[in-house]
């Protein structure tokens, strides 16, 4: 079953129209596509401006292509702003800022921008880093319960370069996977997000391998999302992912169908 719920359009920092997607997707097979663009917030440059003209032509796309694909009205909601989630059809909970004397600060705009949040921050402490991150989302994902958790460890998104901070770090694996169970304690599905390979940051996707190994074997859910934000990306390395996912232990993901999430075999 092909699908994808995170997908960015024109509304925010997506390339592709909201009914480009949705042709791209009924030409790829989809039977779903779910749109969650950023959701608004004061901190948050590219969030969305026009909530309520998002919504309504999400719903008209529904109702354009109901006898070819089912469309979703969903949200990506930054952690530091809850959205009004009646108005939803599904939120993806995320966190995409450092907060630090009520200043933010973007963890995943540019490389450059993360070295010097490590830096001016942080003074260049990766563990302390990365446990303000991770206690922060979980707090967060404890108390909000969003129906997907978007992307666990972006900060991880440039560690694929010439001086890597966490992937060959005992001590971050450690901690990382110590939040990874405190936030299975929510009970939400994982997103598997091969977003970074389309824009050529990764070459695996969110989570890293030692989480998705976790996942696993704790029972935890996951689906795989491409955090789209150009119609030709909507699948962008499923089958080189969904490959690993079986490799690991995984034999289904969960997929929205018929306004629920299901189980579907990989």
């Amino acid at each position: 079953m092909l699908s994808n719920i995170h997908t960015h359009s024109t509304f925010t920092d997506g390339k592709s129209t909201p009914e480009e997607i949705v042709i791209s997707a009924i030409k790829k097979g989809f039977i779903s596509i779910g749109f969650s663009e950023h959701s608004y917030g004061p901190h948050c440059t590219y969030g969305i401006k026009d909530t309520e003209a998002y919504i309504a032509e999400i719903k008209r796309l529904k109702e354009k292509y109901k006898n070819e694909i089912e469309v979703y009205l969903g949200l990506e909601e930054d952690m530091f702003y809850f959205c009004d989630r009646s108005k939803f059809e599904y939120i993806i909970g995320s966190c995409h800022y450092f907060r630090k004397d009520n200043a933010y600060f973007p963890i995943d705009s540019s490389l450059e921008t993360m070295e010097k949040v490590l830096n001016d921050l942080y003074n260049f402490d990766v563990i302390t880093l990365a446990n303000d991150y991770y206690s922060t989302f979980c707090d967060y994902i404890l108390k909000r319960k969003p129906d997907v958790i978007g992307h666990f460890d972006l900060i991880t998104k440039f560690d694929e370069n010439d001086s890597p901070l966490f992937f060959n770090n005992e001590e971050y694996l450690k901690l990382s996977e110590k939040y990874l169970l405190e936030a299975l304690k929510a009970d939400c599905i994982f997103e598997v997000n091969t977003g970074a390979i389309s824009r050529g940051y990764r070459t695996t996707p969110y989570p890293y391998e030692n989480l998705l190994y976790l996942l696993k074997k704790e029972g935890g859910k996951i689906t795989l999302t491409s955090d789209s934000h150009h119609h030709d990306t909507l699948d962008c390395n499923f089958k080189e992912s969904s490959k690993m996912l079986k490799d690991i232990g995984f034999t289904h993901t969960y997929v929205l169908h018929n306004n629920e999430f299901i189980k579907a075999q990989i």
